[in-house]
């Protein structure tokens, strides 16, 4: 968002005249949306994230002051629940009403007839403080290396996307995308050559999201793409764009040009509101574990009986195992064997077949 653009204000009251004035009052400084019920004032949160303050009236039509405090202060979603709300309170609301919006989680209390000072006061206070607590909670979620969201970011997207595809039935499809065996690759490369990879695969993978999609480090090798709106064939073409853009990371080491192999798992969600991040979680490791098995490029989605492999390239040649053997790196080549044994499937083939003598040298 523009940094020099008003922040945006939401007044709920059912009359006229009070919306009028806040609007009055406010409009100077604050972009102002109003709201005649707790029903409508709803309505437009859960689809606004940039509001940073709510004043709301008591008593009103539809949903009154405390239910929408309530909805607020429960929401599946932190930045809506973390709103200050500041309660309007007329000279009907007592004590008690002050005592039950304050146990509710309201923030703060202006009276009516409020005057533009206090008004603008609090509007002041407490859009900065939203404004503080947001920067320091995004500065809180950058991974360093890739200038990408980072684990807590993941989870706290994902979490709200759960949420809204549950409440609007919208289609949701999660991502992963690892380097294939990378502590391979970070022995190979060392450090710094290895982060440079990383950079770069980030690099690209931004380059092939969406506005609307969610891209994050997830862990040291691995990102996480969240699709929303994305059914499985959405998330299948995504996938597709992603592999295409990562053949350009090749990279040399000794002097020959390697690719980078990846492994990926793509889940699409239940949007019935029956799927929490854990469990999001826990399908994604068991398809990325099913894909490190089925070895480099290997692709695992919902309702895969084997996994589809998109091109199976060997990460090491005989040769390069070779030399590492001979440079005492045997516990890099033990991780490749797998590959190798791919490789070379032919070649001992065709040895079981000379000594059984159905082969002639």
């Amino acid at each position: 968002m523009d940094k020099t653009e008003k922040p945006l204000l939401l007044f709920v009251d059912d009359s006229k005249v009070m919306r009028l004035a806040a609007d009055k009052m406010l409009g100077g400084e604050f972009r102002v949306e109003v709201a005649e019920d707790g029903l409508q004032a709803w309505t437009i949160i859960s689809q606004n994230p940039a509001i940073s303050v709510v004043f709301s009236d008591l008593a009103m039509p539809e949903m009154d002051g405390y239910a929408l405090l309530e909805k607020i202060r429960t929401s599946d979603d932190d930045g809506i629940a973390g709103l200050p709300v500041i309660i309007v309170t007329g000279a009907e609301n007592d004590e008690e009403a002050r005592t039950k919006a304050l146990r509710l989680g309201g923030t703060d209390f202006i009276s009516k007839p409020f005057n533009s000072t206090d008004l603008l006061a609090r509007a002041r206070a407490h859009s900065h403080y939203q404004q503080e607590r947001k920067e320091l909670a995004r500065q809180a979620m950058i991974d360093p290396l890739t200038r990408l969201g980072n684990r807590r970011y993941l989870q706290h997207r994902l979490k709200q996307e759960l949420a809204l595809s549950a409440r609007q039935q919208t289609p949701l499809s999660v991502v992963q995308i690892e380097v294939y065996q990378f502590n391979q690759l970070f022995v190979q490369l060392g450090k710094r050559r290895a982060d440079m990879v990383l950079m770069k695969l980030a690099q690209v993978l931004r380059s092939v999201v969406r506005k609307e999609d969610s891209l994050a480090r997830s862990s040291v090798a691995q990102f996480t793409v969240l699709l929303p709106s994305a059914r499985a064939e959405g998330a299948r073409r995504f996938v597709e764009r992603a592999m295409k853009v990562s053949e350009k990371l090749a990279f040399q080491h000794r002097g020959k040009v390697q690719r980078l192999p990846l492994n990926i798992a793509v889940h699409t969600p239940s949007s019935l509101g029956n799927s929490a991040p854990g469990q999001v979680g826990k399908v994604l490791d068991e398809y990325m574990k099913n894909a490190r098995n089925a070895g480099a490029d290997a692709v695992v989605s919902d309702g895969d009986d084997a996994c589809q492999q998109a091109d199976p390239r060997p990460l090491l040649t005989v040769e390069q195992a070779l030399a590492l053997l001979q440079s005492g790196k045997e516990h890099v080549v033990v991780n490749a064997l797998p590959d190798l044994k791919r490789q070379l499937m032919p070649l001992l083939q065709l040895m079981r077949r000379v000594s059984a003598g159905q082969e002639t040298v």
